[in-house]
C-alpha cells in the first residue's frame, strides 16, 4: 500500500485531469462547507457565559494546479468561526479567522518498485495520522481526538513551513520533514522564535487494509509570546520538545478502525517539565449505503491537569454524494473533582463541491 500522505496529495493532483484524461496539466478545486450547532453547559459557564447553544461554520478549499506529470502545487485554505471546536466552548471570544493550512510545491515520481514525493512550502506536520482525516467530510465524528487542536495542543491543525520527502517501496512507506517550528506551536514565517524541528515516520502494510506505523518529532517549541513562557525561563532554542507515537488503521468490508497512542515531553526549567500521554481508538460502521455510525474513545493524562476520558458517538446520513448530516454526542469525564463531567451534543451539515479544468 502506498504511503497515505503520498496517495492523498497525488490523488488531488490527478483530479486535475478528470476533464480530459489525455491532458498532462490542469487545475482542480475541491471544498467543504460545514454548518454546525453545538449544545453544552460549558457555553453558559465562565468565562464564555453565553447561551447553551452556539452556531458555527467551517469552510475549507483545496486548490491544486498540475503543470506536468511530475510537478504540481497543492493548497488548503480555511475559514472557521469561534466557537467551533469543542475546545473553544470553555474559552471566551467570538469571531472568525482564516488560515493557510497548506501551500506547497510538489514533485513526484511513481514506478513499479515504489514512489517518491518531495514537497516544499507550508504543510501539515508529518507527525501522527489524524490530520489526513481532518476535513469534516472525512472525520466520521463531530469532535477531534484529544491530542489534536488549534493552539496549546500537542499536535496542532495549523501548518508548518519547511520541506518533506515521502516514499514507498513494497509494503513499506516513510516520510521525513524539516520545519520552521514545532507541531505543538506552529509559527508563521514572519514570526519571532522560529527554530528547526524534525518530524517523520514510517509504516508497514501487514496485509491489504491493515497498516501499522510510528512517528516522532523533536525540536524547540516555546516562543517568547507563548502563554506558557514564564519569566526566568531559558532561551526557547535550548528547550527541545519530543513526541513519539504509534498508529494503526484497519478496514474490512463495511468496518473501518483507527487508533493512535502518543507520548509528549515539553521541557521547562523554572517549573517541572510537561509530560502527557494521549491516545484514541475509533470505529466507523456502515449500516447501509447512506447510513453509518461511529464511536471514539479518547484518553489524555499529564502532570498538570486532570486525566480526561472522552466517549463520543455519532450517526451519519448522506442525502446524496455531495452532502452529509452528522449528529453526535460526547461525554467527557475529568478525574479532578473540581472539573466534573461535560455533555456535548453537536450537529453538522456538510456540503462538498468539486470543479476542475484541463489544460492542453
Amino acid at each position: 500500500m502506498k504511503a497515505v500522505a503520498f496517495t492523498l496529495v497525488l490523488g488531488l493532483a490527478g483530479a486535475c485531469v478528470t476533464a480530459a484524461q489525455e491532458a498532462r496539466s490542469g487545475f482542480d478545486l475541491r471544498g467543504t462547507l460545514t454548518a454546525q450547532a453545538v449544545g453544552s453547559s460549558e457555553l453558559t459557564e465562565a468565562p464564555r457565559s453565553g447561551a447553551p447553544m452556539a452556531p458555527g461554520a467551517h469552510v475549507i478549499a483545496y486548490p491544486t494546479a498540475k503543470f506536468d506529470e511530475h510537478w504540481f502545487v497543492t493548497g488548503a485554505v480555511q475559514l472557521v468561526t469561534r466557537p467551533y471546536y469543542y475546545s473553544d466552548l470553555s474559552t471566551a471570544g467570538y469571531g472568525a479567522k482564516g488560515n493557510i493550512l497548506q501551500g506547497a510545491l510538489n514533485y513526484s515520481r511513481v514506478s513499479e518498485k515504489g514512489s517518491l514525493l518531495v514537497r516544499a512550502g507550508i504543510m501539515s506536520t508529518a507527525f501522527g495520522s489524524f490530520l489526513l482525516r481532518y476535513d469534516d467530510a472525512d472525520n466520521p465524528l463531530v469532535d477531534v481526538p484529544v491530542e489534536y487542536g488549534y493552539y496549546y495542543a500537542p499536535v496542532s491543525f495549523l501548518g508548518v513551513a519547511g520541506a518533506e520527502m515521502d516514499g514507498t517501496r513494497g509494503k513499506w512507506d516513510g516520510r521525513v520533514q524539516f520545519a520552521n517550528s514545532s507541531p505543538a506551536n506552529p509559527r508563521s514565517v514572519l514570526a519571532r522564535d522560529q527554530y528547526g524541528n524534525w518530524a517523520g515516520g514510517a509504516g508497514y502494510t501487514v496485509r491489504q487494509g491493515f497498516r501499522v506505523g510510528f512517528s516522532g518529532y523533536r525540536g524547540p517549541y516555546l516562543a517568547r509570546d507563548y502563554a506558557y513562557f514564564l519569566p526566568g525561563e531559558k532561551n526557547p532554542n535550548q528547550l527541545p520538545a519530543h513526541g513519539l507515537g504509534v498508529d494503526a488503521n484497519w478496514a474490512h468490508g463495511h468496518t473501518t478502525a483507527y487508533a493512535e497512542m502518543q507520548r509528549f515531553i515539553m521541557p521547562y526549567t523554572v517549573v517541572r517539565s510537561f509530560r502527557e500521554t494521549a491516545g484514541y481508538a475509533e470505529v466507523r460502521q456502515a449500516l447501509a449505503p447512506r447510513w453509518f455510525v461511529a464511536g471514539r474513545y479518547g484518553l489524555a493524562s499529564n502532570d498538570y491537569t486532570a486525566r480526561t476520558h472522552s466517549i463520543e458517538t455519532s450517526m451519519g446520513f448522506r442525502p446524496n454524494r455531495f452532502e452529509l448530516l452528522k449528529i453526535g454526542y460526547e461525554f467527557e469525564h475529568y478525574s479532578s473533582a473540581n472539573e466534573g463531567n461535560d455533555n456535548i451534543v453537536g450537529i453538522q451539515f456538510i456540503t462538498t463541491f468539486h470543479k476542475s479544468a484541463a489544460w492542453e
